[in-house]
């Protein structure tokens, strides 16, 4: 019985040795070219020493039969600022990888880079090596340097003095900075401030924020994560507050991708020349605050573009306030909110006057039936003007002010489309058609005051309603 037990378990050892060892040998050199899910990998910008997310590139074995690829390697080898996670092994030079006939095998790629500068280019080959030839994927990144403000319980990442940020690296921000009162924080051309999940910036009371941007070198607030993806989807990091007697200045200057834009409370603000679009709430959220605009661009916002609360100072000319979004389609969506009242912190309802709000020259629409919304609180004063403007408009009811006959509303148009290129965010292009109905519909005399657009083209004749000629 015995012998019969030992005789069995030694037939069943050899038919599995003699498996493995063929199982081994079926490996065959490819004759076929290896084909890729992607050539390609263009990596998330990343900054000076942080890891990047993981990018994957699948390899398939089109051949009838299990091959073995003789080398996976890193052209730039060890000195190589990527690195390789070849079928569940990192590295930067793999021998003899297997593949199943028909199958696939995954390569995670992630950089993890030094920078020397505000901008550099990382760029290496994935080298595949059989005796059909060489094939490759190229992986191509850019890389930032970066100054880092990070907020714990022992540093409260505060700026107590005059303070002036450089194009020379990249600002990252985690958790709040705060700019102290009566403080000056200077942003030079071509800055770019990026903002973690759930951070932002405070600039307490009498503070002043000078986004100095221009035309060739705008400035950039956004959140940290630089993947294309993320320019289309807000709530990535939550706002500018800017507290009472606060000045903001911002020129040229591009924002968004957050919960709130600018949240101005008491504060005074100077915008030209810039884009604020994809706020979960608001690209501008005013309390009690001065606004003045021109040549500004606003787009994709989930409850309003600009949200005016208890009253305040507001003038925007030439401006060009376009909400669409098929991401926030349950949010009101409105172009400009009005209103004296405001419930403060504790929940508690304030009301203040709407000294005035002017809109020239300019475009507010919507996919929604009003792109302007007024409520006014009985006995408040609440003084408007809109002129020479293109409205989404609907009716008193839901708007809370009548636009026929009423002297308050100049020289304006409801409902006329006003053709667009694109409105929708991951393409959007908000300048306006050849036979668009904003076309040399502007006064010439409110273009004076704003003479060219936001990109520099002369608007002195035939002036566009916008901030696009």
């Amino acid at each position: 019985m015995k012998f019969k037990l030992l005789l069995f378990c030694s037939f069943w050892m050899l038919l599995l040795a003699i498996s493995c060892n063929k199982d081994e040998i079926s490996f065959d050199a490819p004759t076929q070219d290896l084909r890729f899910s992607r050539d390609t990998v263009f990596c998330d910008t990343v900054y000076h020493q942080v890891r990047s997310e993981t990018y994957v590139v699948k390899v398939f074995n089109n051949e009838d039969k299990d091959v073995m690829i003789p080398r996976i390697n890193l052209e730039k080898g060890a000195a190589s600022l990527y690195k390789i996670n070849v079928d569940g092994k990192s590295g930067h030079d793999f021998k003899n990888v297997p593949l199943r006939k028909k199958d696939s095998l995954y390569i995670f790629v992630e950089i993890a880079p030094q920078a020397t500068g505000p901008e550099a280019i990382a760029e290496d080959r994935v080298l595949f090596s059989t005796a059909n030839g060489q094939q490759h994927v190229t992986l191509f990144s850019v890389v930032q340097d970066a100054e880092f403000f990070i907020e714990t319980p022992t540093n409260p990442n505060v700026l107590s003095t005059h303070t002036t940020w450089t194009s020379d690296k990249a600002k990252i921000i985690y958790g709040d900075l705060t700019v102290n009162p009566n403080i000056t924080l200077d942003v030079e051309p071509g800055t770019k401030i990026y903002f973690h999940k759930n951070s932002g910036m405070k600039v307490l009371n009498g503070g002043t924020l000078n986004l100095n941007g221009t035309k060739d070198k705008q400035i950039v607030l956004r959140g940290d994560r630089n993947d294309t993806y993320y320019d289309t989807i807000p709530r990535n990091w939550n706002s500018i507050r800017m507290e009472a007697a606060s000045i903001l200045n911002m020129n040229h200057t591009r924002l968004f991708g957050g919960t709130t834009g600018l949240d101005l409370r008491q504060a005074n603000a100077n915008i030209n020349n810039s884009m604020i679009h994809t706020f979960y709430d608001y690209g501008i959220h005013a309390v009690a605050s001065k606004v003045l605009a021109s040549n500004l661009v606003m787009s994709n916002c989930g409850e309003s573009c600009v949200g005016i609360f208890k009253g305040g100072n507001h003038q925007y000319t030439h401006s060009t306030i376009a909400n669409y979004s098929d991401l926030m389609v349950s949010r009101n969506r409105v172009g400009i909110f009005a209103t004296n009242e405001w419930k403060n912190d504790a929940g508690q309802p304030e009301q203040g006057a709407l000294q005035q709000l002017n809109i020239l020259n300019s475009i507010v629409y919507s996919d929604r039936d009003n792109a302007v919304n007024f409520e006014q609180m009985p006995g408040q004063q609440f003084n408007f003007l809109i002129q020479n403007s293109l409205l989404k408009y609907s009716n008193t009811s839901d708007a809370g002010f009548p636009f026929d006959s009423n002297a308050s509303i100049i020289q304006s148009t409801k409902n006329d489309d006003p053709k667009f290129i694109n409105y929708f965010a991951a393409q959007m292009n908000l300048r306006v058609k050849t036979d668009s109905p904003a076309k040399n519909k502007g006064n010439a005399s409110i273009a004076a005051t704003v003479p060219t657009d936001i990109v520099g083209v002369s608007r002195t004749t035939n002036p566009t309603l916008g901030a696009y000629q």
